[in-house]
């Protein structure tokens, strides 16, 4: 008699789960197409780790004589949907090292980012895909950086966590094709970046925007973003994103003399494109293309450097003729997780 009563409690649990799965499954599906008029949390998410390693003895071609690389993409959202309301989240992290024989395998980075969005909506009744969103984003990364092209490159960082970071906040018009397109503008949107003066002391006219001796500076301008995902078959998703700031507040800085060092107005853009291609191969192997690109005015490109004898030298550098674009290319072959 137990065992029957436990196999009758079994099978209601997992009928209810399964119509619970089923629900949330018809929920994404539906969204794919519309904004259905529902309550639910939709979830989706990507985690890649892959590895790759070299080892060399007398070999006639050269190399790295032994070298291992790992790196790790993270991509989530979250999202609330309540009724005429949609409240959204997603996070992209990135992290990458690699250990080479000919630097006594001492780490060095190739791969650091953290990016934060958050945007609750409500739908307008005039239309059921448009909303009028508050947006909430924060950028910035984990560890310091450092410019390995230099000679001394450990004696001083380039970068490190909260230096610098973004944090922008914005409201606007939101337009949501279901789950996977959406865009947004925001002609008025407050934007903070903040740095440790250990880096803004550097330069004359500070670094990431932050003037000379600051810790931080505030902005006000536009706002655009906007996400694609196109679901190519079961197994293959490709992501893309592409954000538009600009400052209103942006204009030359000058020294004290009055004498112009950096250029600077409202027409220099700041541009993030995002692209990321996920194939899952089986239930635990992956493969994770991704492609960043960006530009912004407040972090300029020299492709030389002044020695400790106070020449001028030139860094041997392969993307130098990418002038002041930021370029990322990442490939992944390994543990995957899609959830």
């Amino acid at each position: 008699m137990k065992q029957k009563l436990l196999a009758i409690a079994l099978t209601i649990c997992a009928s209810s789960a399964n119509a619970q799965i089923t629900k949330v499954d018809e929920v994404k599906k539906s969204l794919e197409a519309s904004n259905k008029d529902t309550v639910a949390w939709i979830h989706s998410g990507l985690l890649a780790i892959g590895t790759n390693g070299g080892f060399l003895h007398n070999w006639a071609a050269g190399g790295e004589l032994g070298s291992l690389l790992i790196n790790g993409i993270f991509n989530g959202r979250l999202d609330r949907l309540m009724h005429g309301a949609v409240w959204s989240n997603t996070l992209d992290m990135t992290y990458g090292l690699t250990y080479n024989y000919s630097s006594g395998f001492v780490p060095r980075k190739t791969d650091d980012r953290i990016d934060f969005t958050s945007k609750y909506g409500t739908r307008l009744t005039s239309s059921k895909n448009m909303f009028f969103t508050a947006l909430f984003n924060f950028k910035s990364q984990l560890t310091k950086g450092y410019d390995y092209s230099l000679p001394n490159w450990d004696s001083m960082s380039t970068s490190a966590f909260m230096s610098p970071a973004f944090f922008t906040g914005a409201i606007g018009m939101e337009y949501r094709k279901g789950s996977d397109i959406t865009i947004f503008l925001s002609p008025v949107a407050a934007r903070t970046i903040t740095a440790d003066k250990f880096y803004t002391l550097a330069k004359p006219e500070g670094m990431f925007g932050v003037p000379y001796g600051k810790t931080s500076v505030f902005q006000v301008g536009a706002y655009f973003s906007g996400r694609y995902t196109l679901n190519i078959t079961k197994n293959m998703v490709y992501k893309t994103r592409l954000d538009l700031y600009s400052n209103y507040l942006a204009k030359d800085t000058k020294d004290s003399t009055g004498a112009v060092i950096k250029k600077d107005n409202p027409g220099n853009i700041n541009i993030l494109f995002d692209n990321l291609f996920s194939w899952k191969l089986s239930k635990i192997f992956n493969i994770t293309v991704g492609t960043t690109i960006m530009y912004d005015n407040n972090i300029p490109y020299s492709n030389t450097y002044t020695d400790a004898t106070g020449n001028v030298v030139e860094k041997n550098e392969p993307g130098k003729g990418l002038g002041w674009v930021q370029w990322k290319q990442v490939a992944t072959f390994g543990l995957g997780f899609k959830f």
